[in-house]
């Protein structure tokens, strides 16, 4: 009798122990598979960065996720005009990214940052060293980036951008160029030499893969949990 009590005794832990062994295992296994969508991805887009670039004209309508990184040519005029100072932290420091509004013929202007200048560079400087004559820009699309950071909202008003909000720089500058994404310029042809000179290709291209761990270590959980099952119910026998 004393022997059946405490199996019953047992049996809440038990249960909850295999319960919270099948919760692990599940989010092992979710891991495994978000390692091989990550896996993927990153092969995807190391194809797309040393590929050779698509005319502009081959990016499609609609959602552009898929297309991320990868390279494309575009020849037109920048409209200085419009240009935006972006606040960048780059492998050169603090300071800002050159955002001009590159017009091409039959279509939306596009959005070109073209690199990167020190902190203290002032708008209207960097107005004037921007190209007035025809230029190449081979870059990589990147998506425009609506929600900056949680302490650093754009101010428009002030002239104090964030995130490169392409809706809203659209808004402000008083233009109807490309509200998707923008490019990140590679190479600028003709070189620029108006001083400030943008620095161009500093492109942070990683993306954090730690799926494995995770997964080795929610299959660990899985195996102490059961182990302790199992343990918790040899003791009750």
């Amino acid at each position: 009798m004393t022997s059946q009590t405490g199996s019953r005794q047992r049996l809440l832990p038990v249960s909850i122990l295999l319960v919270l062994a099948l919760v692990f295992a599940g989010l092992g296994i979710w891991q495994v598979k978000r390692l091989a969508w990550k896996e993927a991805l990153i092969a995807d887009v190391t194809r797309a960065v040393h590929a050779a670039p698509v005319s502009i004209a081959a990016v499609p309508a609609g959602a552009i996720d898929r297309l991320a990184y990868h390279r494309v040519a575009i020849t037109g005029q920048f409209l200085p005009v419009a240009t935006v100072l972006a606040t960048a932290t780059s492998t050169l420091g603090n300071g800002y990214w050159v955002m001009v509004p590159l017009a091409t013929p039959g279509r939306a202007p596009v959005w070109i940052n073209r690199g990167f200048v020190p902190m203290g560079t002032r708008l209207d400087t960097a107005r004037r060293a921007v190209p007035v004559t025809p230029v190449s820009i081979i870059g990589l699309i990147r998506p425009s980036e609506p929600k900056g950071t949680f302490l650093r909202a754009n101010r428009p008003e002030a002239e104090r951008w964030y995130a490169r909000d392409l809706p809203v720089m659209n808004m402000r500058r008083g233009v109807v160029a490309e509200p998707r994404y923008f490019l990140d310029a590679q190479v600028e042809t003709p070189r620029p030499t108006a001083q400030p000179v943008p620095v161009p290709g500093l492109t942070v291209i990683a993306f954090p893969n730690n799926h494995l761990s995770y997964a080795l270590t929610w299959f660990a959980l899985c195996a102490l949990s059961l182990g302790a099952a199992i343990m918790v119910w040899r003791k009750a026998r």
